[in-house]
């Protein structure tokens, strides 16, 4: 019988021999001849830089392109992310516009000297995808007042990395790096109007990337809030590409943007707070409202319950908690094994958070994120509800898990938001429930967390964690039974009568891959019953 890990040896050994001939063809002039069918086309479409303020990071420093021009800054050994960095052109966008055009050309005419032909390091997808952006949109350093001879080398060059972003679309697993590679096929399309190939096939790719990753309701089926917006930001760019070229917009580009809109409201304009869900951290949201505005873009949505998220609320309050199955697993690279946590806002306060998301997937701290522990819920015997598996740096779902029995009450005298899930079934025979019920006028909340099961043949560990934002301050009362939390100018007391209650220091990644100690509150006890049943409250003093 062959097993699992001869299976994974021989897709690793296959998975190499591919790369490797791939490399083969990629560095042969086959490659280069084909990639290099280009057109004697001119550049009519010059897209406006400030169309992409949404995704460039300005520096409120202009830089002079004399900065950049002496040749040693190219030659130095850079780490990956400042090679990257230096190579994608962004820092274009951070130029002082009286930047001599000459120098900005000659620094493109050296690029072009020493990478015209396909190499690995230089021409990777997203690399590549940014650059032709970049040169494209800083048109007024980069092309304008240029002679004919290098107008044709830009024009060459554009099209020549184009061609193998065109060839290459199919090979990044990252649907952001497939996003930002149609973009940049279709701004080669609208700014060499005759090559109307470019446009027909980044179009055909953008409705593929639509329809295999965005779901019905405009929501990324990774449910990816950070996902979400970065396909909001891009499909707002390439409509404003097609409205400032004076071409027809795509009906399907609207369609999309609508609903991605509305996907938007609900998990972020409607509560100006950021969820920790699922890759999520805290965000720079506030300016992309901004942008928005600017475009005169407005979104709405007055559901509670979207992308397996439910978010109920009032001027004071807001509680958001997960109450979605796992994603595919091509999907979960960024998921968060977190089914039924939830977090509380009172007075734009978090008073119970998740720990955030560490992104780097090369950092311990990652998987710490990832883990059941990291989010406010319940855990048995110091498992994940679901199980992950390494695929080079990133954790992927291996067996995932189904949130059932979802039920929502929003009133103006009682909220509930209850679910249950199966992730602790096949190892511990174990369903989980939990029902969070919230009473406005007494300002206090009130949760079941349950366990089921039909053979408690051995005693399981189970604990149920509330973390906290790095800011609150937390004591234990002299009778063991309660703790108060101080948030603000806010006190809560937090309370479970049968099980015991106590304080425990943990990590928070609320902010992008940083992490602070905080406190979590956590309800620990041992289970050999078919039904166990853990009440606790949280009311305000």
């Amino acid at each position: 019988m062959i097993n699992t890990n001869s299976l994974g040896i021989l897709g690793q050994l296959y998975f190499n021999i591919k790369e490797s001939f791939k490399s083969i063809y990629q560095n042969s002039n086959f490659y280069e001849k084909k990639i290099s069918k280009t057109f004697d086309s001119n550049f009519e479409y010059k897209p406006s830089p400030h169309l992409l303020s949404s995704i460039i990071k300005y520096q409120n420093k202009k830089y002079k392109i004399e900065d950049f021009a002496i040749e040693s800054i190219w030659q130095k050994n850079l780490s990956s992310k400042d090679y990257e960095k230096l190579n994608n052109f962004f820092w274009f966008f951070s130029l002082d516009l009286k930047s001599s055009k000459k120098t900005t050309q000659s620094v493109i005419k050296n690029w072009i000297s020493n990478n015209s032909k396909y190499e690995k390091k230089s021409w990777g997808f997203d690399l590549t995808a940014k650059r032709i952006i970049s040169w494209l949109s800083n048109h007024q350093l980069t092309y304008d007042d240029s002679e004919q001879e290098y107008r044709s080398t830009f024009d060459h060059m554009i099209q020549k990395q184009t061609n193998h972003l065109l060839n290459e679309i199919k090979s990044p697993k990252e649907v952001e790096n497939k996003m930002i590679g149609c973009a940049a096929i279709i701004l080669t399309g609208l700014a060499y109007k005759n090559e109307k190939q470019y446009l027909l096939s980044g179009l055909n790719l953008l409705k593929n990337i639509i329809k295999s990753s965005i779901d019905n309701q405009g929501f990324p089926k990774s449910r990816n809030i950070r996902q979400l917006i970065f396909y909001l930001k891009y499909l707002i760019i390439i409509r404003e590409w097609f409205k400032e070229s004076q071409n027809l917009i795509p009906e399907y580009i609207d369609e999309t943007i609508y609903y991605l809109g509305s996907s938007y409201a609900f998990v972020w304009q409607n509560i100006k707070q950021d969820i920790f869900f699922n890759g999520n951290f805290s965000s720079e949201n506030k300016e992309f409202d901004q942008y928005l505005r600017r475009f005169g873009y407005t979104f709405k949505n007055q559901i509670n319950e979207l992308g397996g998220y439910a978010i109920l609320r009032n001027k004071k309050i807001i509680i958001a908690a997960d109450i979605g199955s796992t994603p595919n697993k091509i999907f979960s690279k960024d998921y968060q094994a977190g089914a039924l946590s939830f977090e509380i806002f009172s007075n734009d306060k978090k008073l119970i958070s998740n720990a955030g998301y560490f992104s780097d997937g090369n950092n311990r701290f990652n998987k710490i994120s990832k883990s059941t522990a990291s989010h406010c819920t319940l855990t048995i015997e110091d498992y994940s509800s679901c199980n992950f598996t390494k695929n080079k740096n990133n954790l992927f779902i291996n067996k995932g898990l189904k949130v059932t029995k979802k039920n929502i009450v929003f009133e103006n005298n009682y909220w509930k938001i209850s679910g249950s899930h199966d992730g602790y079934l096949l190892k511990f025979g174990t369903s989980y429930e939990r029902e969070i019920e919230f009473y406005p006028e007494q300002m206090k909340f009130t949760g079941y967390d349950k366990l089921f099961r039909k053979n408690p043949n051995k005693e399981i560990k189970f604990d149920v964690r509330f973390h906290l934002d790095p800011s609150a301050k937390v004591m234990k009362t002299q009778d063991n039974k309660s703790i108060l939390i101080e948030i603000g100018d806010e006190g809560w007391k937090f309370s479970c009568e049968n099980f015991d209650i106590n304080i425990d220091n943990g990590l928070y990644f609320g902010n992008k891959n940083l992490y602070k100690e905080n406190h979590n509150i956590f309800i620990s006890g041992i289970n050999n019953d078919k039904e166990q049943i853990i009440r606790w409250e949280i009311g305000k003093l």
